[in-house]
């Protein structure tokens, strides 16, 4: 019998703790790493790997996913899993599906098709369904073949579905026997192995991240009492992480009432796009407050980050991110035949118009309208084809010129014409390195957002890791490779809980990377027709990863799935 199952040879070896790197072999046996360095005789192993050339490193951690539907039907969690991730954190926002009544779950769905944009027939379709609490969601989740890890946040939302009703706890507060009976679920979900509380506190005004019917979320309007008490609820199990959509205001009352950190969302870079909108407040601020909070007040607050450039396509089928605008939140909601007619009308367009000239951008976010592309137009609607010939490809300003119509109008006009399905994309926003230096080397800086699960229409943020290693430590040096896997693995696995995982050591578990620091990044965006109910969703690819282990076992090759399925569901973050 051979001493080891798997021995990658000759790698340059990252460990994720930021121990200068060295050549050398590592051998596998099980799911367990049993050699870290040296030389190991080929006659040892079953398997050799070849990684002359290549890193060797501890898998990625994904904090902040929403796979929460999709890992039912995409074991590999999709775009994170093509990314080197081998551990995926879902339940973030305080979103989730358990626990829900059966007669609430097409309402539960509901609440994710706007606010994080996954399609309501696709869930129908790859759901079991085959929960009602949290404890038997995550033996759905432990049973169902993974490709990926998983560990999972308690989300409050689900709770308060299904003590109080997710619309009528819009209508009125929570009674005392509610809210202890709320937070009596909350403990009981941690101690079925929840790492922790998530939420999202965004309010009325601003918030992109509503209902489906246009609301704010329930959490969104907590009250101090509630939010305190779900938090000295976490508290009292002496364990957990909370994790805050939100102010950071709100994050640092978060880590005080529960005495436990908290993860805030979301750390961008002056000069970056938020997927949802723009940011509160300036990230010297946000960075300057951290360290207070941290090192003066020894309140534990780390900040999950963006950090990732992208361009957007969407269309207004769909298209959710704009809610934070009265006008174009109004115009579309409802029907596809409903927001027809809205967007069809003058006084609704003579609104967009100028909000779009004092704000300096389509949505106030940033994009310049002129520069947006008409990326698709539908065959399947009249003229379809004739359609393609004389708009697709061209910018909405070089159309505007042609046509001698404001810009505002073209964008609806061939909206109008595809039936809504017309696709669009945005000019690339590239934050300027300098920038971008200064988040991801803030102490308490976590990389990402992933968003994983979520908004697959519209962006592509699930390849941050790819970003990290290739884009911003290899063309622009902001960080060592050495210090990108710490924050990539080690550190998120620290910072949420996740025990036993994140770094390379005799005696771990065999999550793995091996790939070229040369090539290493990620491929065109593209759409892919994948999901159930014959959803689409865009992506971008990975490259330059040849090998992807989790638990021992190979996932991927070269970016090719290898079907096996060797992930765990991680109850309290313990491996």
């Amino acid at each position: 019998m051979s001493r080891y199952d798997i021995v990658i040879k000759g790698g340059t070896i990252i460990d994720g703790i930021q121990t200068p790197r060295y050549r050398g072999d590592l051998g596998i046996k099980g799911d367990r790493i049993v050699k870290l360095g040296g030389l190991i005789d080929d006659a040892d192993a079953d398997k050799v790997i070849d990684a002359t050339g290549k890193i060797v490193a501890p898998g990625v951690v994904d904090l902040h996913t929403h796979y929460d539907s999709q890992l039912f039907w995409d074991p590999w969690c999709t775009m994170s899993g093509w990314h080197g991730v081998t551990t995926v954190v879902i339940g973030n926002c305080g979103f989730g599906f358990a626990p829900c009544k059966p007669e609430d779950r097409e309402r539960a769905m509901l609440a994710l098709t706007r606010n994080e944009a996954v399609p309501l027939a696709t869930m129908k379709a790859g759901m079991p369904w085959d929960w009602v609490t949290f404890k038997e969601y995550l033996e759905s989740v432990e049973r169902t073949p993974k490709g990926v890890n998983v560990m999972s946040f308690v989300p409050l939302s689900p709770i308060y579905g299904y003590v109080v009703g997710i619309d009528e706890a819009k209508q009125r507060p929570a009674t005392d026997a509610e809210l202890e009976q709320m937070c009596d679920l909350l403990v009981e979900g941690m101690e079925q192995g929840g790492c922790g509380l998530s939420i999202q506190i965004l309010g009325e005004v601003g918030n992109v991240q509503l209902d489906y019917d246009g609301t704010p979320m329930v959490t969104d309007l907590i009250s101090e009492r509630d939010l305190k008490a779900f938090c000295r609820a976490m508290g009292s199990t002496g364990r957990g992480i909370s994790q805050l959509t939100g102010t950071l205001d709100n994050a640092a009352l978060i880590a005080r009432e529960s005495g436990q950190p908290a993860i805030w969302n979301a750390l961008m870079a002056e000069g970056a796009l938020n997927q949802h909108g723009g940011a509160r407040m300036t990230p010297k601020e946000a960075i300057k407050q951290l360290k207070h909070l941290n090192e003066v007040e020894g309140v534990r607050v780390y900040a999950q980050a963006q950090t990732v450039n992208f361009a957007s396509q969407f269309t207004f089928e769909e298209y959710n991110l704009a809610d934070a605008i009265p006008c174009w939140k109004e115009a579309l909601m409802g029907t596809v035949a409903e927001k027809m007619v809205k967007l069809a009308d003058p006084e609704r367009r003579k609104a967009m118009k100028e909000i779009h000239e004092m704000r300096g951008g389509l949505f106030g976010s940033g994009y310049v309208l002129a520069k947006i592309k008409v990326a698709w137009i539908p065959l399947d609607v009249p003229d379809g084809l004739a359609l393609q010939e004389k708009y697709e490809g061209y910018t909405i300003g070089e159309i505007a010129e042609r046509e001698g119509k404001h810009q505002i109008d073209v964008l609806l006009d061939i909206a109008l014409l595809g039936e809504l399905k017309s696709g669009f994309e945005t000019e690339r926003i590239v934050t300027p390195p300098e920038n971008m230096r200064e988040i991801i080397q803030t102490p308490t800086s976590l990389p990402g957002i992933s968003d994983g699960g979520a908004h697959t229409k519209f962006v592509t943020t699930g390849r941050f890791p790819s970003d990290l290693l290739g884009l911003w430590s290899r063309d622009h040096g902001l960080v060592s490779l050495e210090e990108a896997h710490w924050r990539l693995s080690a550190y998120p696995a620290q910072a949420s809980g996740l025990k036993g995982r994140g770094y390379l050591a005799e005696g771990m578990p065999a999550d793995i990377i091996v790939y070229d620091p040369e090539t290493v990044g990620a491929t065109a965006q593209e759409r892919l027709w994948d999901y159930p109910a014959g959803e689409w969703r865009l992506v971008q690819k990975a490259q330059g990863y040849n090998y992807i282990l989790v638990n021992g076992e190979i996932t991927f090759i070269d970016g090719e799935c290898t079907n096996a399925t060797p992930g765990k569901l991680l109850r309290h973050g313990a491996t």
